[in-house]
């Protein structure tokens, strides 16, 4: 009878398991079959993967905010050698801290960042995507670290599949230890050295509910995080990790597993945050008054995915967590176990482990877990119904004042809806250039609202037509007359207020900065784009005054002569540009001087028509049915793409030059996709650990092939080091 009763207890068993697998659901059971299980229980089996951490300092490395994340970040360093950190910033004092530590970490100041510098995360998460370590890490800038991280990254990167792990920060309020100079070791006040975890801390590590601070970290491969577009969420200012867990979780292209208990990373929690740097001479950045960007992730978090609608119960992820000493994946809706080095599944329910001690061990580890984890089953779709409006907590003055540069110069545009794609091309044009003084004019709600979640110094005009057609305002039609005379009005506003104004239309584009130029002509002279497209002849003939890009400085003549401009504009029924010439120039051009100015007697202004060899307009020389970006890049200074009726024309003849830098898709900047990524992915395939010239074929033809490579070849299919 004994035989027979261990006999049936092992088909009970078996039996027994084999359901509580098929419980599962599909895509858990199928990822955790695919790791294959291959984790043996002697952990010094496994090498440290490389690990790039990836994060964005959220202030300047001094005061009490910046000491936490110096604290936070060496924490991490001193971790592995094969640890290196990213930190996205363009702070020079984060510059110098990291130069403490050679190539162990970098700064990266080319993502995207709105005009307030915070980052934007869906370009973090590019950069990131782009690594070339076996690991990315994205996570909080105050986040320390503890060395359970490695040893689970270690254990996760033995899995043969693509994975995400998410693991949440726990804080505290009181954290009196320090790192040794090594930022190997962890100090008491007493100045002996801490040694185990539980010696970290007297008091419980706590979860905030729905807390958005966590860590994620995947390895690297070619299965994305998740299906479609991450929208631009502001990195640090709430949902943005929620978001990509739910997304990944629902789009089922990696295993997905929660790892909070497993890996200790927690945040110091004072009463006091720290204050912010200064905006314009206003204190604005500080978190009271910066919840419009946790707003404006609201916002793109109910406009995008699908969190808005269908959320993923965090409570059913599968966990990750050491229990008696060895790593296990656990279902808590199934309360099901899968012990790394065992094939079946060991039920939580104690009666049917048939009194094994081990068994019993791990039920009451994997237990008091469950106890403890009571804030896990965490859902944010309620918080996706922002009750306050998306707007910018800035007046015109605060932005001219915050972003005008040493001349106090302001460089304006203005756009409607239908042309926010180009506003956005002209914007990563001018960031390329390192042109920060530029603010944008909304002429509708929509642009506003796009313009702020893009994070842009935007303001709405309250005076703008109201009835602006969003697809058919262009050249000629009544819209593009009511919207033209705002540009004339707007740039009256702003040098009465004591600025100059580079007015620039969406569709100019920059091949270098004109400012310096601009500058060299002096005071009482407004400087205009010359519309005339006969290549011979006078250029300020009439009504050839390009009221879409010219320079206007503050001071008296130059303010009553648009004075008279913005009177004259509002009584025409034309566009404004006629305005401009018959003011300036008098009708049919009684005011002109010479070939290429006009002298308006009134005010004692001069207009003075810009070289058109260096500010072409649309229809001089067929520049654009040529090759525009070879024939200007060399001396033009900008490209107007006028003179071509209707948006969809425009747009594709700027988009087929090559004149276009922005991805409509991912909303990025094309430059980061094109350049930084290409060149990872040159590095990789092409020259290994960074070989030197040889005389080598493979080597030697990426080497000439790196101009190529750089501006986006590497994703052609020409390019031989793709092949290779």
């Amino acid at each position: 009878m004994g035989l027979w009763s261990i006999w049936i207890s092992g088909i009970l068993l078996i039996a027994f398991s084999f359901y509580a697998t098929q419980k599962l659901p599909s895509s858990i059971r199928d990822q955790i079959k695919n790791t294959q299980l291959i984790f043996p229980h002697d952990r010094s089996d496994f090498g440290t993967p490389k690990i790039t951490i990836f994060t964005a300092p959220s202030r300047p490395f001094s005061g009490s905010v910046g000491a936490r994340q110096v604290q936070a970040i060496r924490s991490w360093i001193g971790l592995s050698p094969n640890i290196t950190v990213v930190l996205f910033t363009k702070d020079p004092s984060v510059v110098s801290f990291a130069g403490e530590f050679g190539s162990r970490v970098s700064v990266e100041p080319d993502i995207d960042f709105t005009f307030l510098g915070t980052p934007f995360f869906h370009s973090m998460v590019a950069r990131s995507l782009a690594s070339l370590s076996d690991i990315s890490v994205i996570i909080d800038p105050e986040t320390i670290l503890l060395p359970d991280f490695i040893s689970t990254l270690s254990y996760a990167h033995k899995i043969d599949h693509d994975w995400l792990l998410v693991s949440s920060s726990r804080h505290v309020s009181y954290f009196p230890f320090h790192l040794d100079e090594d930022a190997k070791h962890w100090l008491g006040e007493d100045g002996k050295q801490i040694r185990t975890k539980k010696g970290f801390l007297s008091q419980a590590w706590q979860w905030k509910h729905c807390e958005e601070r966590m860590l994620l970290a995947w390895n690297n491969g070619d299965v994305p995080l998740h299906n479609g577009v991450l929208p631009p969420f502001l990195f640090g200012k709430e949902l943005h990790n929620h978001w990509v867990v739910n997304e990944a979780l629902s789009s089922d292209y990696r295993f997905v597993f929660d790892a909070s208990w497993s890996v200790s990373n927690f945040y110091l929690n004072p009463l006091e945050h720290g204050s912010s740097p200064s905006f314009g001479g206003s204190n604005i950045t500080n978190s009271g008054n910066r919840s419009w960007e946790s707003v404006g992730n609201l916002h793109l978090g109910s406009m995008y995915g699908e969190l808005s609608f269908r959320e993923a119960n965090y409570s059913n992820m599968v966990k990750f967590c050491m229990c008696n000493g060895q790593y296990l994946f656990v279902n808590p809706a199934e309360t099901t176990v899968y012990p790394f080095g065992h094939r079946d599944s060991l039920s939580l329910r104690k009666e049917k482990i048939l009194g094994s001690r081990s068994g019993k061990k791990v039920v009451d580890c994997v237990n008091g877990f469950k106890s403890l984890d009571v804030t896990r089953d965490c859902y944010v779709k309620d918080q996706l119904k922002p009750s306050i409006s998306l707007s910018l907590p800035l007046t015109l003055e605060t932005l001219l004042s915050g972003l005008s540069d040493k001349n106090k110069t302001i460089v304006l545009a203005v756009a409607g809806y239908s042309y926010k794609d180009m506003l956005m091309n002209w914007v990563c044009r001018l960031k390329r250039l390192l042109v920060s003084n530029f603010v944008v004019c909304a002429l509708d709600r929509e642009t506003y609202e796009f313009a702020v979640l893009q994070g842009l110094p935007v303001f709405k005009d309250s005076l703008a037509p109201t009835n602006i057609s969003f697809n058919d305002c262009h050249f000629g039609t009544q819209c593009f007359q009511r919207v033209t005379k705002v540009k004339s009005r707007l740039v009256l506003q702003i040098l009465k207020l004591g600025y100059n104004v580079l007015m620039s239309d969406v569709d100019v584009y920059w091949f270098k900065n004109p400012l310096p130029f601009l500058y060299s002509f002096g005071p009482s002279v407004l400087v205009a784009q010359s519309d005339e497209y006969n290549v011979t002849g006078p250029i300020n003939v009439p009504r050839r005054l390009n009221s879409g890009f010219y320079f206007a400085r503050n001071d008296g003549s130059t303010v009553a002569a648009l004075e008279k401009v913005v009177k004259h504009a509002a009584t025409s029924n034309l566009s404004e540009q006629p305005s401009f010439y018959d003011t300036l120039c008098g009708e049919g051009g009684s005011n002109r001087v010479g070939h290429d100015q006009c002298f308006e007697p009134e005010t004692n202004l001069t207009v003075h028509f810009l070289d058109r060899d260096l500010f072409p307009n649309g229809a001089y020389k067929g520049l654009w049915e040529k090759n525009p970006k070879a024939s200007c890049e060399k001396e033009c200074f900008v490209l107007h793409n006028n003179w071509i009726s209707g948006r969809r024309k425009k747009l594709e003849r700027q988009v087929s030059s090559g004149l276009w830098e922005y991805d409509i898709n991912s909303r990025m900047l094309k430059q980061l996709e094109l350049g930084l990524l290409a060149m990872q992915k040159i590095w990789a395939v092409c020259w290994g650990n960074f070989l030197p010239v040889t005389e080598n074929p493979k080597e030697r033809i990426c080497w000439d092939m790196l101009p190529f490579l750089w501006t986006g070849g590497y994703y052609s299919e020409d390019n031989p080091c793709r092949r290779a």
